[in-house]
């Protein structure tokens, strides 16, 4: 079968911009486990939970770049909520508790969203300013789609400037290397733990704010997501913030050209893909052997 170049490029695009999206899940997910070791399985609730916001302010504001600077920021002041009176209360024991919690707790906001907004989904349409195409002189591809590309340029951009230019990010650092290290120095591990789990939660936020447009808002809509995002974490390397940028963007573009030569293995390819790297480098490209035990 022949394939024009012309056919394919649109599929990786489309791929890097489902890639964006799991790079914005799995760098939420590594910064929680990387601190924390805490495997939040409610992040696939929060991203929806970030679209369903989005949907939200929109119909109160009117005023869809309001909605998306405010969606994540609700997404992670829910998370703050929840690091301070449910997961705190199970530090020092197992990862397997606050798993279970996370789970539980998932259910309950897939379960609530169905109660408030219907068990049949919203759509949400892109500004007006983006609703067209641009031309990048080899194809035209959406602008809304672009722009979701170099939103989550940008945030990676700030959040490494974060994390590596100021004294809470590197307090972060330390704490996620030396945790009895960062006590004995007098800092408040239980701030930056907070500070932390509401960063990994307003990422997933804003990554259904972004995916709305494209994807709709509906209550299942980070069941299949979470999954693919813990794959994502776990090929980078767990707690790995760097695997979590190489390997959102391969995987995003492992299902992109998948879904175009053969749609129905397209689900099916991240897991042949991450038993293939673990079988090489069992804790994934940039993971530290060990960090579970």
């Amino acid at each position: 079968m022949e394939v024009s170049l012309a056919a394919v490029l649109p599929q990786i695009f489309t791929g890097l911009v489902l890639g964006m999206i799991f790079v914005l899940l799995a760098i939420g997910l590594s910064l929680i486990f990387g601190l924390m070791t805490v495997v939040n399985f409610a992040h696939g609730a929060l991203y929806m939970l970030g679209a369903y916001c989005t949907v939200f302010l929109l119909g109160f504001t009117r005023n869809f770049w309001v909605a998306l600077l405010v969606a994540p920021l609700m997404v992670g002041t829910f998370g703050l909520l929840v690091e301070r009176f449910l997961i705190r209360r199970l530090y020092g024991r197992g990862p397997d508790d606050p798993l279970l919690l996370t789970f539980g707790l998932s259910l309950v906001l897939i379960e609530t969203a169905k109660l408030i907004w219907g068990k049949i989904g919203l759509t949400l349409d892109p500004p007006r300013e983006l609703g067209g195409a641009v031309n990048l002189g080899f194809m035209a591809f959406p602008a809304y789609r672009l722009f979701v590309i170099a939103v989550t340029v940008v945030v990676l951009l700030a959040l490494w400037a974060f994390l590596t230019r100021t004294n809470v990010g590197l307090v972060i650092r330390a704490g996620s290397r030396d945790p009895l290290m960062v006590r004995a120095l007098g800092i408040d591990l239980n701030r930056i733990w907070l500070l932390v789990f509401g960063i990994g939660c307003a990422l997933a936020g804003l990554a259904g704010a972004l995916a709305g447009p494209m994807r709709g808002a509906y209550a299942e809509m980070g069941v299949t997501m979470v999954i693919e995002s813990f794959v994502v974490v776990v090929v980078g390397g767990m707690g790995s913030l760097l695997g979590a940028v190489v390997a959102g963007i391969m995987m995003g573009q492992v299902v992109g050209i998948t879904t175009f030569f053969a749609p129905k293995l397209a689900e099916i390819m991240v897991f042949v893909v991450m038993a293939l790297v673990l079988l090489v480098r069992p804790s994934g490209f940039f993971g530290e052997a060990g960090l579970m035990e």
